[in-house]
């Protein structure tokens, strides 16, 4: 297995709208494992494959039933080609990203979502999901097609929450 760098903002490639994935392989099984490896490493719920600079249509979660006691691996799934066929109802939570540190802001998104997508295995499978486990997803499925948390904040926060980011950018620059 092998640790990928995870891009960040204001990394282009994040933009990306990766493309579908046409046949599961060896090269996509490989990279559905360091994917795991590195959201595991990062600390995260989720990865989505344009995060480490690969443009295809694939995300990995390991969303908690119980955010006080985290059991790596319980939830563990990787979702090729998913799409939201469903959504409804809707819930705000405070949302953070591996690929914009330390920043964290309420989100609005649908509380319920039904989703279709291909294991590992190219099985098509569908699923209900629901509170952190319905953000967690969206979250990724907005990845792959190049939308990032802070594009769903209000311009106004998202310009503060960009010269912030800016401003750390800068700093770190000079300090080198």
């Amino acid at each position: 297995m092998t640790l990928l760098g995870i891009l960040k903002y204001p990394d282009p490639f994040l933009k990306t709208k990766a493309k579908k994935v046409e046949s599961i392989d060896d090269g996509i099984r490989a990279l559905i494992r360091d994917m795991t490896e590195t959201m595991y490493q990062a600390r995260g719920i989720g990865l989505a494959a344009t995060q480490v600079g690969v443009d295809k249509r694939v995300v990995v979660l390991d969303v908690p039933d119980d955010e006080e006691r985290r059991e790596r691996g319980k939830n563990l799934m990787a979702l090729i080609n998913p799409e939201i066929l469903e959504s409804s109802g809707s819930i705000k939570y405070e949302e953070g990203c591996l690929s914009v540190q330390g920043i964290n802001a309420d989100v609005e998104r649908a509380s319920n979502v039904k989703i279709r997508a291909l294991d590992r295995e190219g099985n098509a499978i569908e699923f209900e999901a629901e509170g952190l486990f319905a953000i967690a997803l969206q979250h990724e499925i907005d990845h792959i097609d190049g939308i990032l948390f802070i594009d769903r904040l209000s311009p106004l926060k998202r310009d503060m929450i960009k010269r912030k980011i800016k401003k750390a950018l800068e700093a770190e620059e000079r300090a080198l």
